[in-house]
């Protein structure tokens, strides 16, 4: 492990909005679980969760363009997230939290209806038939998404990957739940959402990789 790496680990410790439970702490009852408004944010604004937060630049982003809305990036590579959650910190930030833990384990650290909304941001789409149940609109994933969001609340899809648009769409619609929007081209239709120009302005480290060399850049949003 690289010394920079070590170093952002051992800083991630201080940071007063990174949480790093262990395993067995999830499953023996966070402590979190219920009080994230009353034990962080200190307010019942709305939880928006980013899942594979990364570098955290999204929730970052989101958390400045909203401050009536709390954020919590999640991400099992903490090196990672540092750069989000030292961001935060250094510019006060206070309604943004990262939380290092595996995806599969995301409903033990959240109450039924504790979350209002989710974004998924650029996840890897898993192509290979093998590695399906790892996508992170597959089936399971999404019932794990359904025990801590609101009935009301939105879950959002941003990636590159037109397989992985076009998978969850299918998922989607054989389980009945509700599409309400479906763009395979964000940045080349300027009339899309143009009361949400956020989906534009903020981007994900990769999302910039990407939209630079071209790629097309496609959304989802839905309810389950």
């Amino acid at each position: 492990m690289g010394k920079n790496k070590i170093r952002r680990f051992e800083e991630n410790k201080t940071l007063v909005n990174v949480f790093q439970p262990t395993r067995e702490e999830a499953l023996s009852g966070y402590e979190m679980k219920g009080k994230w408004r009353t034990d962080f944010f200190k307010n019942d604004n709305p939880i928006v969760l980013e899942l594979g937060c990364g570098k955290g630049e999204y929730s970052v982003g989101m958390a400045k363009a909203f401050p009536d809305k709390n954020f919590i990036g999640v991400d099992i590579k903490g090196a990672r997230f540092w750069f989000g959650a030292k961001e935060a910190v250094e510019k006060n930030l206070s309604n943004v939290a990262f939380l290092r833990t595996q995806i599969e384990l995301i409903d033990l650290f959240f109450e039924k209806d504790e979350v209002d909304e989710i974004w998924i941001t650029f996840p890897d789409p898993q192509i290979k038939f093998k590695r399906a149940k790892h996508r992170m609109t597959h089936p399971e994933f999404l019932d794990r998404y359904k025990k801590i969001v609101k009935k009301d609340g939105y879950i959002h899809l941003k990636t590159d990957s037109e397989f992985l648009h076009g998978y969850t769409l299918g998922i989607l619609q054989a389980l009945g739940y509700d599409v309400e929007v479906s763009h395979h081209d964000i940045y080349g239709a300027p009339e899309f959402e143009t009361d949400a120009v956020h989906l534009r302005e903020i981007k994900t480290y990769y999302e910039g990789l990407f939209s630079a060399k071209g790629k097309t850049i496609t959304y989802l949003r839905f309810k389950i």
